[in-house]
């Protein structure tokens, strides 16, 4: 691979859309695969570094600002540069909202929060000196829509776009580009890292995603084709576009169906 190619990094790499992406990418960029899972990171560096790829693997939880910019640095000291930042890392919780308990929350918030501040945060110290990058958070369509049943990943998903379209805005005048990612469920292994789910909240879950159109690689594959618009928003899959046009187009007729599916 050249020496030319762009550096990405991919937070959450070791499993599921990490992954994917991370297996999509890797002859287009130099990638550095962050995951808190030491052996399966490992284990997917070293296969795609079969693949004539340049991967180096970072052991580190997004939530610990500290492991963050120790990573962050280690890329700065190999390859003195970073272009593509896509925050991945995260967790999710499913039941009714008493069920929700408060460590299900700080996780979430810890994680899929605060990890993409704190990944932010450091990209932005190697992005703004060289006057490029682009910032992509993966939130997730409840973040948008609002179902019931996903009250603490809502919020959480809900969050990150606001702060990426906050962020985008202040970095207008830069060359700088952010975009939230808002899939809608696909077939992965986001069930493996509920935080604290009921066995019935989780077994709903599963069966959603088993019966989902699109499956973990097309996602991977739509997201990094919509990198190079470096587009605020990309909705990697038809119903999700349909979603967001339709939440857009009539908010309260919205939030009616909702409630009668819940």
């Amino acid at each position: 691979m050249s020496q030319a190619s762009p550096v990405m990094l991919i937070t959450g790499a070791a499993h599921g859309l990490g992954a994917a992406l991370a297996r999509a990418a890797v002859d287009d960029y130099r990638l550095a695969l962050l995951d808190r899972d030491e052996l399966a990171g490992q284990t997917l560096a070293n296969t795609l570094r079969g693949r004539t790829g340049e991967v180096l693997f970072l052991h580190a939880d997004v939530s610990d600002e500290r492991a963050v910019r120790q990573a962050m640095a280690r890329i700065q000291r190999r390859w003195e540069r970073l272009d593509v930042v896509i925050n991945n890392a995260g967790v999710a919780d499913t039941g009714p909202f008493e069920a929700l308990g408060n460590h299900g929350w700080e996780t979430l918030w810890r994680t899929n929060v605060m990890g993409t501040v704190y990944v932010c945060r450091a990209a932005l110290a190697q992005m703004k000196p060289q006057n490029s990058g682009h910032l992509i958070n993966i939130s997730a369509l409840a973040g948008i829509t609002g179902p019931p049943g996903l009250s603490s990943y809502a919020a959480c998903s809900g969050a990150l776009v606001r702060l990426s379209e906050a962020l985008a805005a202040e970095l207008a005048g830069t060359d700088i580009a952010v975009s939230v990612a808002c899939p809608d469920l696909f077939a992965s292994t986001l069930h493996q890292r509920l935080t604290g789910a009921d066995p019935l909240s989780r077994a709903r879950l599963e069966r959603a995603m088993r019966r989902a159109a699109d499956d973990v690689d097309t996602v991977a594959r739509e997201i990094l084709g919509a990198t190079a618009k470096r587009a605020l928003y990309i909705f990697p899959q038809a119903e999700a576009r349909r979603a967001w046009r339709r939440k857009r187009r009539n908010p309260v007729r919205f939030f009616h169906k909702w409630k009668k599916r819940s």
